[in-house]
């Protein structure tokens, strides 16, 4: 039989996937449950409700890119460099976790988990600002900016692939509108930094 510990995470991968495909309105506890191999009565007892699920779901995806995803090594003053690397990580993870943009574009539509500044999600968010602005040598402020600025940069053509391939060319293939859209976003993020 297995654990509480095995229940919760074969819960929130089930729930990952449905809840991406799907939107938090659109998901069903009951494919949840069938897809984690237990009885739908656990996922109240261990998330209290969907939405509860719902937000678990996207914190844990959160941790799973906070532990791929890292600003690189390098010496202060290697801002462009820096944060050329640091678009180049978030868009491959995008790329090969689609559900994390997923989940959130379903929030943002749904307005699941509003912004809560006393949230655990928001102390994380608040701590990579925090280590984004000692890395790279820039007031709080101006890191909350340029981070937000360069996710932006790497996920916007995940988030609108259909858009990307309009506009850099559908017929010369996905991979090249892949590339090309990097490549610009790499050449941004690494023009970005310090201001006066």
């Amino acid at each position: 039989m297995p654990g509480p510990r095995s229940t919760r995470r074969a819960l929130l991968d089930a729930a990952r996937g449905e809840f991406a495909a799907h939107g938090l309105a659109g998901a069903r506890v009951d494919r949840i449950a069938a897809a984690a191999g237990v009885n739908k009565q656990r996922i109240y007892g261990h998330f209290g409700n969907k939405d509860g699920l719902f937000a678990a779901v996207v914190d844990d995806a959160l941790d799973d890119l906070l532990a791929i995803v890292t600003l690189p090594d390098g010496e202060q003053g290697e801002t462009g460099a820096l944060l050329r690397e640091y678009v180049g990580q978030v868009s491959r993870y995008h790329r090969d976790h689609p559900e994390f943009l997923r989940l959130l574009q379903w929030e943002a539509l749904e307005n699941a988990c509003p912004a809560d500044p006393a949230s655990a999600r928001a102390a994380r968010y608040r701590e990579k600002v925090e280590q984004f602005g000692r890395r790279l040598g820039m007031p709080r402020d101006q890191a909350a900016s340029v981070l937000f600025g360069v996710i932006g940069l790497a996920a916007w053509p995940q988030v609108l692939p259909q858009l990307a391939a309009l506009i850099v060319g559908a017929e010369n293939g996905r991979e090249f509108v892949e590339e090309r859209t990097l490549d610009w976003a790499l050449g941004v993020a690494e023009r970005a930094g310090p201001q006066a």
